[in-house]
């Protein structure tokens, strides 16, 4: 297997980002503290970078400054979402529940859901895309 690496942007330029390999290692902690030093982090009320990416699962970091609000919107997969840092509101049409640091959820393909931030946050988000294995 090639390993892949994510494009340059203008965000980003350096480009060279593994993002598919036989073996990824990610360092949630120094992503963590790139994204925070981003300008898009200080002109923004968040950031996020994909730290792993391949068919069927894509892992993405998420920072969101305290009152930041994802407006309600569907995946095209399941998801979960592991707070690691603050605390957000996570709501779908039925429920909603606060995540704190350490807690997580999941959720099943094409339920709307919105999430807020209550204090500045930082949570992993896996979407996960391919059918199980029956």
């Amino acid at each position: 297997m090639e390993a892949k690496y994510n494009a340059s942007t203008e965000a980003r330029p350096e480009g060279d980002r593994v993002l598919d390999a036989p073996l990824v290692r990610m360092d949630i902690a120094d992503f963590i503290r790139q994204i925070k030093k981003e300008a898009t982090w200080d002109n923004s009320d968040r950031n996020a970078i994909t730290v792993y990416k391949t068919d069927g699962l894509s892992i993405v970091l998420v920072a969101l400054h305290e009152g930041a609000v994802m407006a309600k919107h569907t995946a095209a997969g399941i998801i979960s979402v592991q707070v690691l840092e603050g605390e957000i509101s996570f709501a779908t049409d039925e429920e909603s529940v606060i995540l704190k640091k350490e807690q997580m959820i999941a959720l099943h393909k094409g339920l709307p859901h919105s999430v807020t931030a209550l204090q500045e946050s930082v949570f992993l988000l896996t979407l996960a895309t391919t059918s199980p294995v029956k």
